[in-house]
């Protein structure tokens, strides 16, 4: 019921991850990331918790596989999970729970990681990897949105998906994007295109707003002068 692809920018160290599910707002619960340590990818049957755990052991300058391992050490039902972890030298862990739904295939890449379960065909996460690859001198956002994109071009969920998201940290403790489509009927991964493809001009402007408001630019709303 969903596919994912979490990364690591090689030039900028930036990390993060773009999903997407035929369940309602992926974005609220699948995707986690956190500057400076890594990026998590939560699905199948979710249990957001392990995000921030794994994060926190990553922070703690523990590596992608021993972070997954620790995380998960006496959990319950982890036969349902299926995880994902990108650490900040680029390495990667994943776990495939016995009671995964469907057709489903990880696939390590070169500083990225593809799952999914309730696949139409395993060739889904492959493409994804490879898109990303393609691409190193782009913005992470749009590599991984270009890979998600790729995994729906080569088959995606074996039904529809509903929602997207779209999520990368940089240097500060919030998110440099984090974009959602919490349901769409049609085509939740191009609506996430357009709202990237409306957000990625305004997304410096946003940073230094918070981080230096004096030299921010005006809104251009009335009464902002």
């Amino acid at each position: 019921m969903t596919f994912s692809l979490i990364g690591r920018c090689e030039r900028t160290g930036a990390f993060g991850v773009a999903i997407t599910t035929s369940s309602i707002c992926v974005g609220a619960r699948c995707p986690h990331v956190r500057a400076g340590a890594g990026a998590v990818a939560t699905q199948n049957i979710t249990d957001p918790a392990f995000g921030p755990a794994i994060l926190e052991l990553l922070a703690q300058d523990m590596g992608a596989s021993e972070a997954l391992e620790e995380a998960m050490a006496g959990k319950p039902h982890l036969d349902y999970r299926q995880l994902t972890v990108i650490d900040k030298t680029g390495a990667t862990a994943s776990f495939t729970g016995a009671n995964i739904l469907g057709t489903h295939a990880v696939f390590d890449g070169e500083n990225c990681f593809a799952a999914g379960n309730l696949l139409s065909t395993v060739d889904v996460v492959s493409a994804m990897a490879g898109k990303f690859a393609a691409n190193p001198d782009l913005h992470l956002a749009e590599r991984l949105l270009a890979g998600l994109e790729a995994g729906v071009a080569a088959g995606g969920e074996e039904g529809p998906t509903h929602s997207a998201a779209l999520l990368v940290a940089h240097e500060q403790p919030f998110a440099l994007v984090d974009l959602r489509v919490d349901w769409d009927d049609d085509d939740p991964v191009a609506f996430l295109r357009w709202v990237w493809t409306d957000y990625e001009p305004q997304m410096n402007d946003y940073l230094i707003r918070a981080i230096d408001p004096p030299s921010a630019p005006t809104y251009g709303v009335p009464g902002d002068e």
